[in-house]
């Protein structure tokens, strides 16, 4: 057995510490007061999409109970939280009519928020995309920089004198990839004649929006969230190698290396040659910005092995239960260095200013036991990968903050309301909350700034026998 500690303030005093939602995985009310069509609210209707058929229609219902989440944050301790606006309740057609409905509801709690001490983290597009711009082709079809320019537009203007750290997508790889190539997430689109225009108008609107917070706000603090994961091969063969190679050029850096002037990375991913069809003049320039910091959220690694069976990429990845290491309910494998790998590739670019961590947590079955959640295995997860983020500190001089992905159990996408990420737990039949034990864990390591934590061997933490 192995014997660490380490405390808060080994991260130094200006450590930026949060939680992190987003609107359409906890608000509910998805047809209330104004708000239009999601694509989110058509997919959920098509049979054996979301697992047990489950709707995000009514969540865990943020919309009402916005004012108790913020005031459980503030229980907490948790100085910072990271939550999206829902681009359809705002404007509901995505290009007409602003709701004034939809902004007012943002206004309160983003003055919840302040006048609760917790700075408002705000995503300006986490997935829910107006069904009505989908049906025009939505992040296929180029008029989406247009779109989007506006959307940002109305957004700043109506909060820039509360909010000043702005995030502009989550994860462009997972929506375009889920969602315009393999189909799996919302609007369900296939194939490269959706993914290649979709990741570039994506990249573009990253700049975009960047852009336009900036003219109308200079002060803000603007980024953007990219999904990443710590991609080794199954074996020291050739192939695998290379196949490894393909998949981290795909997962990790399809989307940062256009928008610090690198290019597409096509040397190793040949296929993205098809995007010179949806280059556009100035678009090489247009598609080049250097975020205030960006946003990485690690979960895992993925081990990839060679194959002749998946075009193009030739690569598979091997499931963690196929390989026999502990992983969470997703099926993900719980590798705590993944997140120090992470930061310290993203670490190495030079037009990277500041990084964050804006998403980290796992999913575990979890149970209220005599009003308790003792979700041991979370806990240790979020120590363990903390201690790589403090490891990663130690040589990362631009790492700036840790947020928790996530505060409440919510709408996981395709995976209904079965995988628990929360720190609070949500009865879905009550909507009650309880504080899960990972949650008190968490008050505690920010509230006692002195506090050290154990860590004992990953296989002791996580319950490995």
């Amino acid at each position: 057995m192995t014997t660490k500690s380490f405390s808060k303030n080994d991260f130094g005093p200006d450590f930026i510490w949060g939680v992190a939602t987003s609107a359409l995985q906890t608000e509910g009310a998805h047809n209330l007061h104004g708000k239009g069509a999601s694509i989110w609210d058509v997919f959920v209707t098509q049979k054996n999409k979301i697992l047990n058929d489950d709707t995000h229609y009514k969540a865990s219902d943020f919309y009402i109970n916005y004012k108790q989440d913020i005031d459980l944050i503030k229980q907490l301790g948790i100085p910072n939280f990271r939550f999206s606006l829902s681009w359809p309740r705002i404007i509901p057609d995505g290009t007409g009519e602003i709701n004034q409905a939809g902004l007012d509801f943002y206004h309160k709690i983003i003055d919840y928020c302040l006048v609760s001490g917790i700075t408002p983290f705000v995503t300006l597009y986490h997935w829910d995309l107006p069904q009505e711009l989908q049906e025009k082709g939505g992040w296929s079809n180029r008029d989406i920089l247009d779109w989007f320019r506006d959307y940002v537009t109305v957004c700043v203007a109506a909060f820039k004198n509360k909010v000043t750290y702005w995030m502009v997508l989550n994860e462009p790889m997972v929506f375009t990839g889920a969602g315009y190539f393999l189909g799996m997430h919302a609007p369900g689109k296939k194939g490269f004649n959706n993914f290649i225009p979709a990741m570039h108008h994506a990249v573009l609107c990253q700049a975009i929006g960047y852009n336009t917070i900036k003219d109308i706000c200079p002060k803000a603090i603007v980024g953007s969230t990219f999904s990443c994961s710590y991609i080794t091969p199954n074996s020291f063969s050739q192939k695998d190698s290379v196949a490894a190679k393909r998949v981290d050029a795909l997962l990790n850096r399809l989307f940062i290396e256009p928008s610090l002037g690198l290019g597409y990375p096509t040397d190793d991913l040949p296929f993205l040659k098809k995007v010179k069809h949806y280059i556009a003049e100035g678009d090489t320039e247009l598609m080049k910005v250097t975020f205030d910091f960006i946003g990485i959220q690690n979960y895992t690694r993925e081990v990839v092995a060679h194959t002749i069976f998946t075009p193009h990429l030739n690569a598979k990845i091997i499931p963690a239960d196929k390989r026999k290491v502990f992983y969470t309910s997703m099926d993900w494998e719980v590798y705590p260095e993944a997140i120090f790998q992470m930061i310290s590739k993203f670490q190495e670019y030079e037009g990277v200013r500041k990084i964050m961590v804006t998403e980290n947590g796992a999913a575990f079955p979890d149970e209220v036991i005599a009003g308790e959640v003792q979700d041991d295995n979370r806990t240790h997860f979020i120590k363990s990968y903390l201690e790589q983020v403090l490891r990663a500190k130690g040589s990362c001089t631009k790492l700036a903050g840790y947020f928790v992905w996530s505060l409440t159990d919510n709408f996981e996408w395709a995976e209904g309301y079965k995988q628990r990420f929360g720190l609070i737990h949500i009865d879905y039949d009550t909507q009650k909350r309880t504080v899960k034990n990972s949650g008190k864990w968490y008050r505690d390591f920010l509230s006692v700034a002195k506090k050290e934590v154990r860590l004992e061997s990953i296989e002791e933490q996580l319950n490995i026998k």
